[in-house]
């Protein structure tokens, strides 16, 4: 007889997903699947629409990474204006993503990730929370609030809102930065950086305890993909994308938007309303690949700045190659937001940042158009099609959760034939699979999308519950 094991919601995630396990008759894991369990319609609802109104529409798909999805939109809309935008312009963008890195990366790795490093996987659940963290390691606590405060305050500044904040648009941004919000930001950047210099030493001093859960957690040989500068450092809203193999050879290189959709494909699974993209030269399921912060740091050969490159320098000797193991994107995530910060203060200090021509105008000159930037969780790519008026058409989004899809579900699989044994589970061990998952922090928000024929089932019930019909598509 089997058994089958269900994790259902998986907990402090971005959406709703469950994992299941199952278990042949000697109670060994036989299969085990992440499933995104929501499902969203935004390309869907996008047709009709002008497209100049795509950034702030596909802002709304997700209140964590508002600004990766304005970024790509927005850069697919420019395609099909046939313009480039001024370079303040591009650097305003470029802080702005920064700004959502470090906060989107504080919520991962502080308030969803840090109880099971802090307290431990197997502590108490009913206490496994940011709360006990803050009240058991008060400076780590203020250290995550305050980070994720910097980061939503840098947006809330430069686009008037923290949330979906509708300042970048086709061409660019609607405003100029001015003198006083320069130097506000300016003076936010030491606090910031040192939160970030304490959990870096913190994650350094603590990982010794989790030997099982770095060799069991992802920890396989895989393609990683993500954008990177002509000098080869590390780029979130330009430069164009890498790919590189399991011994870090470079596959492809210099992939631009508007070649995406050539290299790369996507395929469905009936468990799960995310896509599974995959490198088309390879097919699928051999050309999945792993994207996000842990790919970041493997393809680039330096970080850009100078604090972020002393620790990348560590973070590349943990392994001979690419670092392989899912559990380092929490150390991977810390690199990036150091980096971040770094990042915006060098670009506040360029006296052209004060520029006030930051916008391009144009119309309609392709009908086609595609955009691509890198969002917390990894790549992320718009791709939209209008017709002679600009109304949208047709849209698809291939996004970082649908990138990571099948390595998650390797992860998992991989961790539940590690952790049970024999059918004996303890809470400790479904957390650990949770755990795995949270690894990725994906945005199921952001990943589920229609594909196809949906199955739909509409059940009726009288007043006390009995069905009385139902309707199957």
């Amino acid at each position: 007889m089997t058994k089958t094991i269900t994790i259902d919601p998986v907990t402090r995630l971005e959406g709703h997903g469950k994992i299941t396990i199952e278990l042949d008759a000697r109670g060994e894991v036989k299969t085990a699947h992440f499933h995104v369990t929501q499902v969203r319609g935004f390309e869907k609802f996008s047709e009709g629409r002008p497209f100049y109104e795509m950034p702030a529409l596909m802002a709304r798909i997700c209140g964590i990474c508002p600004v990766s999805h304005l970024l790509a939109s927005a850069k697919a809309c420019e395609a099909i204006m046939a313009v480039e935008i001024p370079e303040t312009a591009a650097q305003l963008r470029r802080m702005l993503n920064l700004a959502q890195m470090v906060q989107s990366h504080a919520l991962s790795f502080f308030y969803l990730s840090s109880p099971d490093l802090l307290l431990g996987m197997d502590s108490d659940p009913a206490a496994r929370h940011i709360f006990t963290v803050a009240a058991s390691y008060p400076e780590l606590g203020r250290a995550g609030v305050g980070l994720r405060r910097f980061g939503q305050h840098i947006i809330e500044l430069l686009g008037d809102k923290r949330i979906h904040p509708g300042w970048v648009v086709p061409g660019g941004v609607t405003e100029p930065l001015t003198v006083a919000k320069r130097d506000e930001i300016l003076g936010m950047l030491l606090d910031a950086r040192v939160a970030v210099q304490l959990a870096l030493r913190s994650y350094k001093e603590i990982t010794y305890r989790f030997e099982d859960e770095i060799a069991h957690f992802a920890n396989f040989p895989s393609m990683f993909l993500g954008l990177v500068n002509g000098d080869e450092s590390a780029e979130f809203t330009d430069g164009a994308l890498r790919l590189i193999d399991a011994n870090g050879k470079i596959i492809e290189d210099g992939i631009r938007a508007k070649r995406f959709t050539e290299v790369m494909g996507e395929a469905v699974e009936p468990y799960s309303y995310t896509k599974f993209v995959y490198y088309k030269p390879f097919g699928y399921p051999e050309g999945c690949f792993r994207v996000g912060p842990l790919a970041r740091l493997n393809i680039v050969k330096t970080m850009g700045t100078h604090l972020a490159d002393a620790e990348l320098r560590q973070f590349k000797q943990l392994e001979n190659g690419p670092v392989r193991s899912s559990f380092h994107y929490h150390y991977a995530r810390l690199i990036e937001m150091l980096h971040g910060i770094e990042k915006i203060e060098e670009i506040l200090n360029d006296p052209l940042i004060l520029d006030k021509h930051v916008r391009a105008t144009a119309g309609v000159n392709r009908l086609e158009g595609a955009g691509q930037a890198e969002a917390p969780r990894g790549t992320l790519m718009h791709h939209y099609k209008v017709d002679e008026d600009g109304k949208m058409t047709w849209a698809n989004l291939m996004v970082a959760t649908g990138l990571n899809n099948n390595a998650m579900n390797q992860g998992v699989l991989q961790a539940a034939r590690f952790f049970v044994k024999e059918g004996r589970l303890s809470e400790g061990i479904l957390n650990r699979m949770e755990a795995v998952v949270r690894t990725f922090d994906p945005c199921l928000s952001c990943s589920t999308h229609a594909w196809g024929k949906m199955p739909l089932l509409i059940e009726l019930k009288d007043a006390e519950g009995k069905q009385i019909g139902e309707a199957r598509r």
